[in-house]
């Protein structure tokens, strides 16, 4: 399964770089990608445990920049 996700108040490049292969790092994940300017988050990954491993993308990226939001519908 493949998503993407707007982020809310995304500052740094470097940061974004950071969250993008932290989310790699995730078991599961197959691909995932930051856009910093665009700023929005892409995940691919496997469709039986999508949920939680876009909640554990939403805590990484939180921790990487506290004030970054992740908007899911």
């Amino acid at each position: 399964m493949k998503k993407t996700f707007q982020m809310i108040d995304l500052d740094c490049a470097n940061c974004a770089a950071k969250m993008e292969a932290a989310i790699r790092g995730i078991d599961g994940v197959a691909a995932a990608s930051v856009n910093f300017l665009t700023q929005k988050l892409t995940i691919e990954a496997d469709g039986e445990r999508f949920e939680a491993i876009v909640e554990q993308a939403v805590k990484l990226c939180r921790k990487v920049e506290p004030g970054c939001r992740i908007v899911r519908k």
